[in-house]
Formats: structure tokens, C-alpha cells, sequence
């Protein structure tokens, strides 16, 4: 069974094509395919409300190039989900209409909540007895989880992002908004964990020089991190880093996001597992066709 996740953010896009194979009673998730195309829609739509014509007809193209590959690997099924940028741009769903017309590729706009029900499918294995501060910060927004026993207690999606934030389109109330929420749900719990999702914090992971086997940092070598990027300029991220430039200019307002709900939780580690809203699509995918 071969199936594809396409993840259209404030950002960049994301698609993933996956092989499911089970043999004796084990299932086995082999990627044949990831392509990350940095079309910041955000920019537009944080802006001006709605997708300038140069980024819309850049879109339909890569629209089309997705869905020749989703042809040529004999997908059995598909989803495509997009998220801040495109549900707030006024003429997001004319452009979803759009594809699906010309190209035959269906997309979803999804809320917040559903965005997050979606990443959380994939955590699964990371959660267990104790407390867990689940944050997912993207370009236009940032999906907070709670978790009590193995139950998610309390889940919100707030207005703040890596894009927002780098563009100064983040205000007072929603960093508020953010803090008392927390706050709310974990106010005198002591030992609360955070799991961090989101290309940012796997790149600060990854420039924390990690221990092997180990996906967790602590809340010190994140600042540590943030503080060695930000004494660089864009352009000695880019070309001493080699970040790419659609990462090297929000990593540090991302990961402002990430220690901020951190400190507000007292969390003092957080574990950095690699996955995000396509792995939470690719779940959804293989257990409809499980059913089928």
C-alpha cells in the first residue's frame, strides 16, 4: 500500500510518499519520497489578507507536480491539508477550488484544532503517566496540547507563528493568551515535559550537537542554541550553517515561541521526536485503509 501526505503551511510545503508493508503481524513505514518546497504563502497573507498572483500560480504548479508524482508511485491514497495561511487568505478556497478543478487534487482546510488532532496522532509513543506540554509552532500558528495519564486534558491553537513573529504581526494579547492558558491547565504541576514538533525545533536539535540516540534538549542548550544564532547574521547562518534561507531568517522568533511555553509550564527539557502534521496524515491514511 502506497500512500501520500501533503502538508501546505505558512512556510513551506511538504509532501511525503510512503510504502506500508506488513509482514507477520509487523508493520513497516518505508519513505520513497519527501520534497519541501519553501513557498512562504504567510508572507502574503499576514500582509495584505490574501496569496499574491505570483505565489498563487506557483502553487498550482507545484500542486501539479505533486500530483504527477502521487500518479507515477500508484498512490493509493492521498491527503492534503492546509493550515494558517491558507484559511485566513480571502481567496484560499477560490485557489483549492482552483486545483481541484484543473489538476484533480482535492485539499482540505483544516482549523487549528484539527491541525493539532492530527500531529498528536503521531505522538502516541512519547506519551505515557506523566504530565506533557505538547507545542507545535508553525509559520502562522501555534497548537498547544495538554497531557494528563495518556488523555489529552486541554488543546488550543493560538495566532502566533514563526512568519507572524518574524513579520511583527504577533500581539500582546495572544503572548498573553498563551501564558494564561498554560498556566490554567498547568499551574502548580511540578516535572512537566515538553515535546516540541516543527522543522525549527528539529533544527535547533540538530545544531545542539545531540548525544546519540538521545531526542531530547534541555531548556539551557535551547538558549544556548538561540544565543549562537542570533550573535550571526542571515547570511553566516545561511553560509557558515548552510540553513536554508526560508529557515535562517525565523528559527530565532520560532524558538522565542518554544522556550516561552516552556518557561510558562516550568518545564525544564523537552523532547524533540522528528514528526509533525504529514506523519499525523500519514496515521490517519493507513488506518482508513486498514478498515477498507
Amino acid at each position: 500500500m502506497k500512500l501520500a501526505a501533503v502538508d501546505i503551511g505558512s512556510n513551506a510545503i511538504r509532501m511525503q510518499i510512503t510504502t506500508v508493508n506488513q509482514y507477520e503481524g509487523i508493520t513497516n513505514f518505508k519513505k520513497l519520497e519527501y520534497i519541501r518546497f519553501p513557498l512562504r504563502l504567510g508572507m502574503d497573507v499576514f500582509h495584505q489578507q490574501k496569496i499574491s498572483e505570483i505565489n498563487r500560480r506557483k502553487f498550482v504548479k507545484l500542486m501539479k507536480a505533486f500530483k504527477i508524482l502521487i500518479d507515477l508511485y500508484e498512490v493509493d491514497d492521498y491527503m492534503a491539508c492546509a493550515t494558517s495561511a491558507m484559511r485566513e487568505s480571502i481567496n484560499g478556497k477560490d485557489i483549492i477550488a482552483e486545483v481541484k478543478d484543473e489538476i484533480g487534487l482535492k485539499i482540505t482546510i483544516i482549523d487549528g484544532n484539527r491541525e493539532a488532532e492530527l500531529i498528536n496522532k503521531s505522538l502516541a509513543k512519547f506519551i505515557d503517566e506523566k504530565i506533557y506540554l505538547h507545542i507545535d509552532v508553525g509559520g502562522g500558528s501555534t497548537e498547544l496540547n495538554i497531557y494528563k495519564n495518556r488523555k489529552k486534558i486541554a488543546t488550543k491553537s493560538f495566532q502566533i507563528g514563526s512568519v507572524r513573529a518574524l513579520e511583527d504581526k504577533v500581539g500582546k494579547s495572544v503572548s498573553n493568551a498563551i501564558q494564561t492558558f498554560i498556566k490554567k491547565h498547568l499551574d502548580h504541576n511540578s516535572g512537566v515535559i515538553a515535546i516540541g514538533t516543527g522543522g525549527n525545533i528539529n533544527k535547533i536539535f540538530e545544531l545542539s550537537l545531540p548525544r546519540k540516540n538521545k531526542r531530547y534538549l534541555d531548556i539551557q542548550k535551547i538558549e544556548e542554541v538561540l544565543g549562537f544564532l542570533a550573535s550571526m547574521s542571515f547570511e553566516e547562518r545561511v553560509h557558515k550553517l548552510n540553513l536554508n534561507t526560508d529557515r535562517a531568517d525565523v528559527i530565532i522568533p520560532a524558538g522565542a515561541i518554544y522556550l516561552s511555553a516552556m518557561k510558562a509550564a516550568n518545564c525544564k527539557r523537552m523532547i524533540v521526536p522528528d514528526l509533525g502534521l504529514k506523519d499525523g496524515i500519514m496515521q490517519v491514511l493507513f488506518e482508513r485503509n486498514k478498515l477498507n
